[in-house]
């Protein structure tokens, strides 16, 4: 008899987890289906608006020999970069603004038969990491050796100051 006892609570049990597990399945789906009526049928509107600043172009000041250059030597060139916004600026590189001047360069008044077909400067990148001027503020930049003279400059260029015009490259 206790065989038989024992088999009856075990067929309870199994009946009485299937009377719990049904209807929480049956739950589970209920919940599932409600959710995906409720995804697909859900509408929404909204706006958003934004605005930006005005930024103005820096500017770069013509940039100067430090030193008298001479046939085969270099010099570096001193310029400054105002930023007039309101937000720092990066630069990248400069270059040579060839739409200045005579093809970038420029000598002084006294100096008029020195050809500056032997003057060259190559872009700077300060290294490859540029410049960052700040918002409302003024950078002194030196380009180190970047202005050079070929070895056949003419004798008419002794004693010249010249000026080189430079843009920003990126």
């Amino acid at each position: 008899m206790r065989e038989e006892n024992g088999e009856r609570m075990r067929r309870r049990g199994v009946r009485g987890r299937r009377r719990f597990v049904v209807p929480l399945a049956c739950g589970g789906v209920l919940l599932a289906a409600g959710a995906a009526y409720g995804y697909l049928r859900g509408t929404g509107s909204g706006s958003s608006s934004a605005s930006t600043a005005t930024v103005s172009a820096m500017s770069l000041s013509p940039g100067t020999p430090t030193a008298q250059l001479y046939p085969g030597g270099q010099a570096d060139v001193v310029l400054t970069v105002t930023n007039t916004n309101a937000a720092r600026i990066r630069i990248g590189s400069l270059a040579l603004d060839t739409s200045q001047g005579t093809s970038g360069f420029a000598v002084d008044g006294g100096h008029s038969g020195c050809g500056l077909g032997q003057l060259s400067l190559a872009t700077q990148t300060n290294g490859g990491s540029g410049w960052t001027v700040n918002a409302n503020a003024t950078l002194s930049v030196t380009l180190t050796n970047a202005l050079s003279m070929g070895t056949a400059a003419a004798n008419a260029c002794q004693g010249a100051s010249f000026t080189v015009y430079l843009r920003v490259a990126s």
